[in-house]
């Protein structure tokens, strides 16, 4: 696990960008896994500016959605798949059909779920899957408590996570979806590259032990402990609880340029 603390979110997504954006030159085939929420929004600002300019293409690319909520009309605004089309999808050059999800409206969820597993499998697996983390160390709608080894699958959002993502339905928490339909830890597991991203105060707990607590179902993003290439930027403020944020700053500044991340 790398860990790059920088200064603010302009930052990791200029750093997120350049690492799709080498990616999609040496494989503009590629398949990438699409996190929703306001972490990746400085990264899908960046990679549009530069679609636009011509730097980068997705004409040949694949992308996946998280998740999804349950029981959202297909027309509702915060359905995922309509706010990672506005933040995303609709601003570059994907080619039709190239984004897929899991489909929350489906009346058969557990095969909705299984097809979305089969679908991603059929695309070659993902190549670089963009990640944030919620305060209770949740990633995708893996909560608390998920299995370590879970599949595409509904969950139960807990209260938590709801009252953090009210302020996307008016902060009326009633609003807020009780279901969702997410992929697994072990589906997440499967990527080649994991890239997560975190800003501000009230994500230092979770960047905490992500980075140097024990692997534990109580903090689900612990398990990328266990992935070979998994990359974590950060600000100032998320990283304030690390206990080896200088040796984190001064591995990144002796870092070789051709190296990457």
């Amino acid at each position: 696990m790398e860990v790059i603390v920088v200064s603010d979110a302009t930052e990791i997504g200029g750093i997120a960008a350049d690492a799709i954006s080498a990616l999609l030159e040496r494989k503009p085939d590629a398949v990438l896994g699409l996190a929703t929420g306001s972490s990746p929004v400085a990264v899908y600002d960046e990679l549009a500016r530069r679609c636009d300019a011509g730097r980068v293409s997705f004409r040949q690319a694949r992308g996946f959605i998280l998740d999804e909520y349950v029981g959202l009309p297909a027309e509702h605004p915060q359905r995922y798949r309509n706010v990672i089309d506005a933040a995303f999808v609709n601003r570059v050059d994907f080619g039709p059909g190239a984004v897929d999800g899991p489909d929350g409206t489906a009346a058969d969820l557990p095969a909705a779920c299984a097809a979305y597993e089969d679908a991603i499998r059929a695309a070659g697996g993902v190549n670089l899957q963009i990640l944030g983390i919620g305060t209770d160390g949740h990633i995708a709608f893996n909560e608390p408590g998920s299995s370590l080894a879970s599949r595409t699958r509904i969950k139960t959002l807990t209260r938590q996570t709801r009252t953090d993502n009210a302020r996307f339905f008016g902060d009326d928490l009633d609003a807020v979806p009780t279901h969702c339909l997410t992929q697994g830890l072990a589906t997440i597991l499967d990527a080649r590259h994991v890239i997560l991203l975190a800003t501000g105060r009230h994500k230092a707990e979770a960047v905490h032990h992500l980075v140097e607590g024990a692997v534990s179902a109580m903090w689900p993003a612990t398990i990328l402990q266990h992935h070979p290439h998994v990359t974590v930027l950060l600000d100032d403020a998320a990283a304030r609880r690390l206990q080896l944020v200088d040796y984190y700053r001064e591995t990144y500044r002796a870092k070789p340029d051709w190296q990457g991340i």
